[in-house]
């Protein structure tokens, strides 16, 4: 392993000795036979994979990428570029492969990667490769991406919880759900059938409203968080709220295979904004808040909302990264036929 100081000038050098191998399957023998696809079938489409990335870091990790012509015609002018996360140096970023490819036939482009440190905590690392050619299934252009995990998610949402939203009326010094010191109502919230550890029905969920003590952490507010969840279903459904109007972003859902399902979703704040905001539904409403010195702003409203994403039904979930806006709060999440 090089001291980082060295992997400019290591990078350099190796850059000049990369190349690119061709290497032909045993179909390339036939491959001018074919000349298009049957009538009513999908054309097939080029293929590009990379390989997997070790980020055990500080290091120069050694990556490659394939390219596969999957359509009829040969081949040409093949170009691969790569890139990983933001930041992170790669040598070449793209490379011209020599040469003309049979259908069948596939490419190899190796690159090399300045892989940091690790981070402490769980990690999502995409790395991206885009083949641009002519001929072969006709499109100009593909891509392929993989994603490394590293560390492991937190256990389930509360594990996770970080804000405390909710404090008895006897004691609303604990509560800070909204950055300025105010929280929810324990009473007014069990009024309004949010009582400790309480089963709540949404969106054809069954979510578990959190059994902790008024005036303990109860929340999650939204960093990026990854959170393990088992199980299948046709939507992932989130029982929360908002802190702003703008309480709205995006969450990925990885399954056991490997794949990913990314979706929008949001909250109104958690007074004055409409009840359907962000395509939101209302669950509960509880009469005022919690301030800093006591109970008050009775008669206003303050609320508690369900939204969902979208899931294919046929895989297993393995995990959830949360959005990235800590705006959003939230109480629990469960999977949905």
């Amino acid at each position: 392993m090089r001291h980082p100081r060295h992997w400019g000038s290591a990078l350099r050098t190796l850059a000049a000795a990369v190349t690119a191998v061709v290497a032909l399957s045993p179909a390339t023998a036939s491959a001018h036979a074919a000349s298009g696809a049957p009538a009513g079938t999908a054309a097939p489409r080029t293929e590009v994979a990379v390989s997997a990335v070790d980020l055990d870091g500080p290091a120069i990790s050694t990556v490659q990428v394939t390219v596969k012509n999957a359509g009829p015609d040969r081949m040409r002018s093949l170009k691969v570029s790569f890139a990983g996360p933001v930041g992170w140096a790669v040598q070449p970023s793209s490379q011209t492969v020599e040469g003309t490819f049979a259908a069948g036939a596939t490419a190899r482009a190796t690159f090399r990667v300045q892989v940091p440190e690790r981070r402490l905590g769980f990690t999502v690392r995409t790395f991206t490769a885009t083949a641009t050619y002519r001929g072969g299934d006709g499109l100009g252009t593909a891509t392929g991406t993989r994603t490394e995990l590293s560390g492991t998610p937190v256990a389930s949402l509360a594990a996770a919880y970080n804000n405390v939203a909710v404090t008895d009326e006897a004691n609303p010094a604990p509560g800070d759900y909204d950055g300025e010191g105010n929280s929810f109502s324990a009473q007014k919230l069990a009024a309004a059938g949010l009582t400790r550890g309480a089963v709540v029905e949404a969106l054809g969920a069954r979510l578990t409203w959190p059994d902790v003590a008024p005036g303990s952490k109860d929340n999650v507010a939204a960093s990026g968080q990854a959170v393990a969840l088992s199980g299948a279903g046709g939507k992932l459904v989130f029982l929360g709220s908002g802190v702003g109007s703008g309480a709205t972003g995006s969450a990925t859902v990885h399954y056991t295979d490997g794949t990913t399902t990314t979706g929008t979703f949001g909250f109104p704040n958690w007074s004055f904004d409409p009840a359907n905001a962000h395509g939101a539904t209302l669950v509960a409403s509880s009469d005022g808040r919690n301030r800093p010195n006591g109970y008050g702003n009775a008669g206003i409203a303050y609320r508690v909302f369900a939204h969902a994403i979208a899931l294919d039904p046929a895989k297993q979930v393995s995990f959830v990264v949360l959005p990235a806006n800590a705006g959003i709060h939230l109480f629990a999440m469960a999977l949905a036929p």
